[in-house]
């Protein structure tokens, strides 16, 4: 996969904050050298966030997202400024632009106590330097105290060009900072380099057409990285493929569709687990949605189970979401609650309607959106879980699926 290609959720995610006329979109325009967003001086002319895939050094991919002014007033305003939250729970790295000749306003303070909420690092870019004579009041500027969460501050003109290189090479700096404190295995340090892992990757009506899917391709190439044997298998083949392995497998990891299948066929004594368990594990969601399992065994007629999904696809007959798994929590739980889904980047607000919330293993949303969406149901003290959990429990191979994850033994000793 070219950096061209990496998918949204691989990339650090660059957000361009401010109030109205700061000039973030002309920022953000000069910056990419492109055309990302209509500038005028007219305040509130971006009214959606503007997102562009692109790439910059030494970080990598990324995706550079302009965002509205935060100071947005009226109705439209206001859904305009609940947008722009949406953006900052995906955003890696916040750059919060500032008109430097009016100071910092009642809205910037209010996206920095934002960004210190949700942990997120941000540079502080002082535009419109160029209506700035003094070099000792831009000094000052520059060296102002706003917290810890602000980790650079630049004196930049979009106008005139003033220390744009230098901006654009601050935060390719502290992307590629944050990129290596995010770097870890997925699955690779489960086993030792040429051990052989299979993967069953069930090619059914749901799979994509000439393609795997996002988690499969991850794990695919983070073994691969690190010197391990993998072998591929559709599930309809795993029997016959167990029986001819020149060797046992150091672990097996499946889809979580096929668990109950695939743990029948697999013996006990060989690890096994699922990509949908293993990406909880690499978003760093994996205790609480362990923690949040046990509340499947308290559903009741009627409770609201929120099932959501992290992207949007076509339904089809034996749905996963909205088919598979509310038959199958019925039949565990005896029960008849009431299932409601989202999908994509949309997610309720209100999660306190929901007696439990079943997220999908969110290849699609990058880490710091997975961690939004888990601390927000946590906050409000509703559980969450994942589908690889949830199907592992209700066919009675939890604790086999969790078995090959040290994180998860040190907890279940605890």
């Amino acid at each position: 996969m070219s950096m061209n290609d990496a998918p949204r959720s691989v990339r650090l995610h660059i957000g361009f904050f401010g109030s109205r006329n700061a000039g973030k979109s002309s920022l953000v325009n000069a910056l990419t050298s492109q055309q990302m967003s209509v500038v005028s001086d007219v305040p509130g002319t971006t009214t959606d966030p503007v997102s562009k895939s692109m790439e910059i050094l030494p970080a990598g991919p990324v995706v550079i997202t302009d965002t509205p002014g935060f100071d947005d007033e009226g109705g439209l305003g206001e859904l305009r400024v609940n947008r722009t939250r949406e953006i900052l729970k995906r955003t890696d790295l916040a750059v919060l632009v500032v008109d430097a000749a009016k100071g910092i306003g009642a809205s910037d303070r209010e996206l920095l106590g934002l960004f210190q909420e949700q942990k997120t690092d941000c540079i502080l870019a002082w535009n419109k330097t160029d209506l700035i004579d003094d070099p000792a009041v831009k000094h000052k500027m520059s060296q102002s105290d706003f917290g810890q969460n602000v980790v650079r501050q630049i004196c930049v003109s979009a106008l005139t060009g003033e220390n744009l290189t230098a901006l654009r090479e601050m935060i390719g700096q502290s992307a590629a900072a944050l990129e290596k404190q995010k770097e870890k295995p997925l699955a690779a340090d489960l086993v030792r380099p040429l051990d052989l892992v299979i993967l069953v990757i069930p090619l059914d009506g749901s799979a994509p057409k000439g393609r795997l899917i996002l988690p499969q391709q991850q794990v695919l190439r983070d073994l691969l990285d690190h010197g391990i044997q993998v072998l591929c298998v559709r599930d309809t083949e795993l029997k016959a493929v167990m029986a001819s392995l020149p060797k046992q497998p150091a672990l097996v990891i499946t889809d979580s569709q096929a668990f109950s299948f695939v743990s029948e066929v697999v013996p006990d004594e060989i690890p096994m687990t699922s990509f949908s368990i293993l990406m909880a594990r690499y978003k760093g969601v994996l205790q609480m949605q362990l923690a949040g399992i046990s509340a499947l065994n308290q559903i009741k007629d009627g409770d609201r189970i929120l099932i959501a999904e992290g992207c949007t696809h076509h339904r089809q007959c034996g749905d996963i979401g909205t088919v598979k798994l509310p038959a199958w929590i019925r039949s565990y739980t005896k029960q008849e609650p009431v299932f409601e889904t989202s999908s994509g980047l949309s997610f309720p607000a209100d999660l306190e309607q929901y007696r439990l919330v079943i997220h999908c293993g969110s290849c699609m949303l990058n880490e710091k959106e997975v961690s939004a969406r888990n601390e927000q149901a946590h906050a409000l003290g509703v559980p969450i879980t994942n589908y690889g959990m949830v199907i592992a429990q209700v066919h009675g191979i939890l604790e086999r699926a969790l078995r090959p994850i040290p994180e998860a033994q040190e907890r279940s000793k605890r």
